[in-house]
């Protein structure tokens, strides 16, 4: 076993999905940030005003931010930013392409930095907010106190056909369906054929698509079956928004190189870093935050030894809550 891994036995996901988290909050402080001529961010600050500040990435791309991912922090210590993505449901236009890449997401975030006036923060991720976190850290790591990450996604060819082809190994009956909506003649390259129908503008063709794959993701997410799945929460637009913008960074690999971000651990090995990971994710297996782990050896490394993919995992839930909390003192 690696130095710093953490690997429960004792079973974690009984209870509700959200008696580890905080009670609900509302923001104190919301605003649109002009990013370029078409972009614009929506953002919110939660929490303690004067507190230590901390920024959370949401998963997807294209996921945006829900009332539950305020509540992973303690509001009395922590100055919670919150935020949603370039074509993500708040941010304007929504499930937009353009200048949609991960550098420009990056560079936006750093903005976003500057104009709330923090010198440094705390990087919560999860899934591609994961992936999000790291290249960030890597870009500014000076302006970083630490970073707790879940769900540990590279965006590499292999973890990307695994999305599209590999679950069908754990969820064959998920994958049918997905696969499904394409022609048989199409099913063997799932992400052309999703792509072309993702961004062709006649909502007839976009929107089938998008649920398609909306509940096909949502399917595969968590241990145990769920029946309130984002697209049935959130609606179409929020099922256009992550479907066509995963997609998009789906086929242009991340925007990264091959090992672009285990390759950049080097530079941010010196901050405190907790890694939490369900041991049966579907959607982001655990070979990738175990990767992730052996290349920075100093990181905090926390299995969940009965959880999926999801940040509602009840066992996710209460290790990332315990994962904040451990973090007020290794950053002060």
């Amino acid at each position: 076993m690696e130095r710093g891994v953490v690997a429960g036995t004792d079973a974690t996901c009984r209870g509700a999905p959200d008696a580890a988290l905080f009670p609900e909050i509302e923001p104190y402080a919301t605003g649109r940030l002009p990013l370029d001529a078409v972009h614009t961010m929506y953002w919110e600050a939660c929490g303690n005003a004067a507190g230590t500040p901390l920024v959370f990435l949401h998963g997807g791309p294209g996921g945006g931010c829900l009332p539950h991912h305020r509540r992973y922090y303690d509001p009395e210590f922590w100055n919670i930013v919150l935020y949603d993505q370039r074509g993500a449901p708040r941010s304007t236009p929504g499930a937009t392409l353009a200048g949609n890449t991960t550098q420009h997401l990056v560079a936006d975030l750093e903005r976003l930095r500057e104009t709330r006036g923090i010198e440094r923060w705390l990087v919560f991720g999860g899934s591609w907010g994961s992936t999000l976190a790291l290249a960030y850290a890597q870009a500014h790591p000076k302006r970083v106190l630490g970073l707790v990450l879940r769900g540990i996604f590279l965006a590499t060819p292999p973890e990307i056909d695994w999305f599209m082809h590999g679950i069908r190994t754990i969820f064959p009956e998920a994958w049918r369906a997905f696969a499904g909506h394409l022609p048989t003649a199409e099913r063997d390259h799932l992400l052309a054929g999703y792509y072309r129908r993702l961004t062709d503008p006649d909502p007839a063709v976009h929107m089938p698509a998008a649920v398609a794959w909306d509940r096909y993701e949502g399917a595969c997410s968590t241990l145990l079956p769920q029946f309130d799945t984002p697209a049935k929460q959130e609606g179409d637009a929020a099922a256009l928004a992550i479907a066509r913008i995963e997609a998009h960074y789906f086929v242009h690999g991340g925007f990264l190189r091959d090992g672009e971000l285990l390759a950049g651990v080097s530079r941010i090995r010196h901050l405190p870093c907790t890694i939490v990971q369900g041991r049966y994710d579907a959607v982001c297996p655990p070979v990738t935050a175990h990767a992730l782990a052996s290349a920075w050896p100093e990181a905090e490394y926390i299995v969940i030894p009965d959880a999926g993919h999801s940040v509602r995992e009840p066992g996710i839930a209460r290790a990332l809550v315990d994962a904040v909390q451990r973090m007020r003192t290794r950053v002060a």
